[in-house]
């Protein structure tokens, strides 16, 4: 999986995650430090809402995870200096990711793991920044949970801030 697809030039057509309005949002905490200029529009609050639910669901929930080709560790790929874990919410979505690979033919192994346990502890096994991919193939259907605050324990957030108060 490459950043732009190997198009150099794609940089400027890669529309931007709405993921970022949620990891750019002030949190309730800076918020109040910084007065009522700082309060997020309600679009914001309602997509911050929106996702918290979404995450919440995922965390309750059984996904797919298929291993890697060699069925040594779970199937990743890199993107935008992240790694992100692979998981698929039925056999249908794996079987799309599978096709969209050109690997429909071969067995794909996985395990089932829950949501909560992928993030809590799969993301920080893994040793670099790491998300979850959810449903990737599935044409507007896939979701990414990034290793940011609130998503991914603290200790492995790229924006949870260090002893000293710096943002990672």
């Amino acid at each position: 999986m490459t950043e732009h697809g190997g198009d150099a030039g794609a940089v400027s057509r890669t529309p931007r995650s709405r993921l970022y309005d949620y990891v750019d949002a002030p949190r309730p905490d800076q918020r109040a430090a910084s007065g009522p200029e700082a309060a997020a529009s309600p679009t914001a609050e309602r997509a911050r809402s929106d996702f918290a639910a979404l995450l919440g669901e995922f965390r309750r929930t059984a996904v797919l995870v298929p291993l890697d080709a060699d069925e040594e560790g779970l199937l990743t790929g890199d993107f935008g200096g992240v790694r992100w874990i692979y998981a698929f919410s039925g056999e249908q979505a794996l079987a799309r990711f599978a096709l969209a690979r050109g690997e429909g033919d071969r067995e794909w192994t996985y395990q089932r793991w829950l949501g909560a346990r992928l993030l809590d502890a799969g993301v920080p096994a893994v040793g670099v920044p790491c998300g979850v991919a959810l449903d990737v193939g599935s044409e507007g259907e896939g979701v990414v949970f990034p290793p940011v605050h609130g998503v991914v324990p603290d200790a492995v957030a790229v924006d949870a801030e260090t002893e000293t108060g710096d943002v990672k």
